[in-house]
């Protein structure tokens, strides 16, 4: 049997060959969940040698990224912000762009102690509703997708994150079956025009469910559809935030004005592109 180092060197050489950029991090992730160790802890595994059972099941493993299979998926798991949460062929990968939005809306509330009703539209995972609830412990938050499926993986997350209590999860077209009102509101909507999923990396195009991808012929069908209900659901001195497509920023940001939020702003992603438009309701009536 080979050590985990070996099997690290073997595993990263096929994953580079067939052009996976992430294959050493890649290669070091599925050894590490073979053995059952945390990555941090692998180095003082290096020199064990995998037993027949764990070679097996690094094979199974290997040859399901070798065709391009998320990560996510062959480990059932995502870190996102700071938290884990459960991931499945049914929900959009949480993906550390998403993490600007995040930062962005708890950088614009004044006291993150006070009460406040969230709103998710489109919840997937539950990702980012889950992140700033373990950020505001008095918040109460409510996600809302059209997958039943994705919704089940949302409150499973919610339950391993001790967040039950404080998060609800229902069936909806976007916001349509909701009233009263919220003070945060954010989405990351399906954005990429239906002409390009066919051409992003295969483990977006071949494994995403394309209803989580899918934004009509110019990728901003989905921001239309959602602005009304949050113009509709915004408290006043609320504030709602959208994660966006490259290029898209101020198209989105002239449909919320058009709605009657104007004066967005735009948070950029650690590759500099605009990646959130956060607009804030006025307090007036």
């Amino acid at each position: 049997m080979a050590s985990a180092a070996q099997a690290i060197t073997a595993t990263a050489a096929q994953l580079a060959e067939v052009g996976i950029d992430t294959a050493h991090y890649d290669a070091r992730l599925l050894v590490a969940e073979v053995l059952g160790v945390e990555m941090r802890r692998l180095p003082s595994f290096h020199h064990a040698e995998l037993s027949e059972a764990e070679a097996a099941a690094l094979a199974v493993m290997l040859a399901r990224r070798l065709d391009r299979e998320p990560m996510s998926h062959i480990l059932g798991r995502r870190g996102f912000w700071t938290i884990e949460l459960r991931v499945t062929a049914d929900t959009l990968d949480p993906r550390p762009d998403t993490e600007t939005l995040v930062e962005a809306v708890l950088a614009a509330l004044d006291d993150r102690g006070r009460a406040r009703r969230l709103l998710d539209l489109g919840t997937g995972t539950g990702c980012i509703l889950l992140a700033l609830l373990s950020e505001l412990g008095h918040a109460t938050g409510l996600g809302v997708d059209a997958s039943e499926a994705a919704l089940e993986v949302a409150q499973a997350n919610a339950g391993s994150l001790g967040l039950a209590d404080r998060a609800r999860f229902v069936l909806g077209d976007w916001g349509k079956e909701q009233d009263g009102l919220f003070d945060v509101i954010v989405s990351n909507p399906p954005y990429i025009p239906d002409g390009e999923i066919d051409g992003l990396e295969p483990e977006v195009a071949r494994y995403e469910p394309r209803s989580a991808l899918a934004g009509g012929p110019d990728g901003l069908d989905c921001y239309r559809a959602l602005i009304p209900d949050i113009a509709r659901l915004l408290a006043p001195g609320g504030i709602a935030a959208l994660e966006v497509g490259e290029g898209q920023a101020a198209e989105v940001s002239a449909l919320l004005a058009a709605a009657g939020l104007p004066g967005a702003r735009v948070a950029r992603d650690l590759g500099g592109i605009d990646r959130c438009v956060i607009v804030r309701r006025s307090s007036e009536p």
